[in-house]
């Protein structure tokens, strides 16, 4: 068992706290369970994927292993931005049954590491909207703001996250 992943569950019965990374797009913020995150690397143009859908950033080259990046401003269609230096791609570990990925996400800037309470993650409101319910775990309050949690292993959905169809 990693060091840090025996730190996490060692906090997790302690306090029964989940730490996420937290990150904006848009001006909103996000979070991810951190036990998700392999890495974070700055913006480098990825090698374009011919008919993979605009969302679909390309593939980047992490010490040999290949992985295809998605823009999430782009899968929840609230516009384009140009990378700044501040932008980043968050490489995460996704797994869905017995299948295991790692895939990047393109966002404007990653901001924090909290610790929250299990307790203290609420549903997300039915509402109909740019981003899909499917792929919200909930939402948590870190200091005044809001962040939409998501649920990585959906928004990877291997079904749906098919290139070249």
């Amino acid at each position: 068992m990693s060091e840090l992943k025996r730190e996490y569950d060692e906090s997790l019965t302690a306090d029964n706290n989940i730490q996420y990374l937290t990150f904006t797009l848009a001006d909103e913020l996000y979070a991810v369970d951190i036990l998700r995150v392999k890495e974070i690397r700055g913006w480098e143009q990825p090698t374009l994927i011919p008919n993979a859908p605009d969302y679909i950033k390309g593939l980047i080259n992490i010490r040999g292993m290949i992985i295809p990046v998605m823009d999430l401003r782009l899968h929840f269609s609230i516009g384009s931005k140009e990378c700044t230096s501040t932008t980043v791609v968050i490489v995460l570990s996704i797994k869905q049954g017995a299948i295991s990925r790692t895939m990047g996400i393109v966002v404007d800037t990653v901001a924090d590491v909290v610790k929250v309470a299990e307790s203290a993650l609420t549903s997300a409101l039915p509402v109909k909207g740019e981003v899909s319910a499917d792929i919200i775990s909930g939402m948590i309050n870190i200091k005044k703001k809001t962040a939409t949690v998501l649920a990585t292993e959906k928004l990877f959905e291997l079904k749906k996250f098919t290139i070249g169809n």
